[in-house]
């Protein structure tokens, strides 16, 4: 799977924990990212990943900030772009599994790097259910 990651200066060591455990499991990663704790702006890196899954060069997208609104409501400007900010695993899952989201928004201040990794795994690891969903995710675009 191919798999876009950006942060800003908050996310810097996360986003690296989870590029190395991607790789590790044999997924390509594009980093879209800083890679310095040094203060940017988190639209610049948002962006980045949000247009690489709206124009489907990545399979899934991963972005960090400190809260990870930010981010958030950069990505979901994007037409084809479902982003889903997410506290835990389950969380994580159930932004898939219901909401069939594209892009993982974790809050890199208010998680534990562990928690972010159990957060992209199960993120990958969860399909969409469709069903009843698939009608829910198709009123979402604006565009």
């Amino acid at each position: 799977m191919k798999i876009a990651i950006g942060n800003d200066h908050a996310g810097t060591d996360y986003k690296n924990a989870i590029v190395a455990y991607l790789e590790k499991i044999g997924h390509e990663v594009i980093n879209c990212g800083t890679n310095s704790d040094d203060s940017v702006d988190y639209p610049d890196f948002a962006h980045a990943v949000a247009s690489k899954v709206n124009e489907a060069e990545v399979d899934l997208g991963i972005l960090l900030c400190g809260s990870a609104n930010g981010v958030m409501m950069t990505a979901n400007k994007y037409e084809k772009v479902r982003a889903g900010l997410c506290w835990n695993k389950e969380i994580a899952a159930i932004v898939r599994l219901h909401n069939n989201a594209n892009i993982l928004g974790i809050p890199a201040r208010f998680t534990a790097e562990k928690q972010a990794i159990e957060m992209v795994e199960a993120f990958l690891t969860t399909d969409f259910e469709g069903g009843r969903h698939q009608r829910r995710v198709d009123k979402i675009s604006c565009m």
